[in-house]
């Protein structure tokens, strides 16, 4: 507990009783006017990027590259289809587009010596952009049968292997970003008004503790749930699907103080009691459990600063005997 700050001063006090005398623990208590507890909202760590990567057009993979694991760079080529076909199709591209370009230029020529109409030189035009439309087509064909990692990342999957032919769009590879992960919270609405974007926030995972920025919150579903997704990026990378405890400290500013659970005792309408130390008497005080968090509770009620409760509560002493 952040602020607990009840002076434990345990003292040895005798109780009479017949003729023997018995030893009891009493602390002091401080009256607070406040208590800080840390809440703890779990969620999921997940790669900024995630993707499942395709091919664009149909054909047989010659070629997987990367397996499982793999740490690859944006722009790598991570698998390649059969590109006999592709690679014919641009040569004869190719090969139409340089002669129409030859056409083209010399018709130019035979324009501004007169010896053709401006009909025969706008034909000649319209054949050169259409060749040159077709050999850029075949280009990106060509290009189409790599498959290209689309940022620094990880291979998450692999699905197919070489020799299988496939439809476009048939996942081949799946990848996550490497660089840097993303915790997802749920977290209700009512502390998230002490919450600000941009700021830094702990976290407890497998055993460590960091930071994460808290970067955006997700809208409010249409159900009118009381929680909100909160999502908290990280400066480095850890291996996602792990578990993100994120911890909030939340102040409440209610007077009360903080006293071992062992010296409450239950009482009427849902209150509790303690027994305390007065003029050497011992004395039943009601209280109200605030918060209660491992062995402690934050109580109020009718006990006051530098009052002597009694650690054991009623299994230790009985109200209205005497204490030496």
């Amino acid at each position: 507990m952040s602020n607990f700050r009840l002076n434990k001063i345990f003292l040895s006090i005798g109780l009479i009783l017949s003729s023997n005398i018995f030893s009891i623990e009493v602390l002091e208590v401080k009256i607070l006017d406040s208590y800080s507890i840390t809440k703890k909202f779990p969620g999921k760590l997940l790669p900024i990027e995630q993707s499942k990567l395709a091919f664009e057009i149909s054909g047989k993979i010659n070629n997987v590259y990367v397996d499982v694991g793999d740490s690859v760079k944006k722009g790598q080529v991570l698998a390649k289809l059969d590109d006999r076909e592709a690679s014919a199709q641009l040569n004869q591209a190719k090969a139409a587009f340089e002669l129409s370009k030859q056409i083209l230029e010399r018709f130019e020529n035979l324009r501004q010596q007169g010896h053709i109409s401006i009909q025969d030189l706008d034909k000649a035009r319209s054949d050169y952009i259409i060749a040159k439309s077709q050999f850029e087509f075949f280009e990106v064909k060509l290009q189409q049968t790599n498959l290209l990692a689309p940022f620094n990342g990880v291979i998450q999957s692999r699905f197919l292997d070489t020799g299988t032919v496939i439809n476009s769009g048939i996942p081949i590879l799946e990848i996550i970003d490497s660089n840097y992960v993303e915790a997802h919270i749920s977290v209700p609405v009512i502390y998230l008004e002490d919450m600000e974007i941009g700021k830094e926030y702990n976290f407890e995972f497998d055993g460590t503790f960091k930071k994460a920025v808290f970067s955006k919150l997700a809208p409010m579903s249409p159900g009118g749930s009381d929680s909100r997704l909160a999502i908290f990026k990280f400066n480095e990378f850890f291996n996602p699907g792990s578990i993100a405890n994120l911890e909030i400290k939340i102040t409440e500013n209610l007077k009360g103080t903080w006293v071992p659970l062992k010296s409450l005792s239950q009482s009427d309408q849902g209150l509790w009691s303690v027994y305390t130390i007065e003029n050497n008497i011992v004395v039943k005080d009601l209280i109200e459990i605030i918060y209660f968090e491992d062995d402690y509770a934050y109580v109020r009620g009718t006990i006051k600063n530098n009052d002597l409760i009694v650690l054991g509560g009623a299994s230790k002493i009985i109200e209205g005997k005497r204490v030496n």
